[in-house]
């Protein structure tokens, strides 16, 4: 039997669920995902993380199976005056446990929406050139723009380059 997905706006971050979303990121840091952090990555690092990410012009989802967090993904609304237009997807993220179940596509088609009806034409992103995150966001319709060489450090000691993703898509276009 398939677990059933769900996918929820988190305006505020309950206890339980900082808690889960720290786990969430300890452990896909540890499995080797380009997220900003390095592994080993302490538990209160993780939590000071959460607890400062809602913020003006972001938005947070989580994709639950049953009632245990799977994933997660932000939507960064680009605030400047000169980009009404623009929004980043960020921080995507799926548990080892819970990846090829299609969360990560549905955690895409969430924030894509919502960028819709924010009147958001454009999304752009960035990953670690390399990871299978790459095939992910072309399979989606994302078009690489460039990479940037040395872009981040990851575990090994080797410093990475990151492609930058976009997609242009129309506000009332049904995703």
């Amino acid at each position: 039997m398939n677990e059933v997905i769900t996918v929820q706006l988190l305006e505020s971050l309950q206890p339980a669920v900082a808690h889960e979303l720290s786990t969430l990121l300890i452990d896909v840091v540890q499995d080797g995902a380009s997220i900003g952090f390095l592994p080993p990555l302490a538990a209160d690092d993780a939590s000071a993380y959460w607890q400062g990410v809602h913020g003006p012009g972001v938005l947070l989802w989580g994709a639950f199976a049953g009632e245990t967090l799977a994933g997660t993904v932000q939507l960064h609304l680009v605030l400047k005056p000169n980009a009404p237009h623009r929004a980043e997807l960020a921080k995507l993220m799926v548990h080892p446990q819970h990846r090829r179940k299609g969360i990560a596509g549905l955690l895409i088609e969430t924030a894509e929406k919502a960028a819709a009806e924010l009147s958001r034409t454009l999304i752009v992103l960035d990953t670690r050139e390399g990871d299978p995150s790459n095939l992910l966001y072309q399979s989606r319709g994302y078009i690489e723009a460039g990479k940037i060489p040395g872009f981040c450090l990851s575990a090994n000691g080797n410093m990475d380059a990151t492609v930058i993703y976009y997609k242009h898509f129309q506000p009332s276009e049904d995703l």
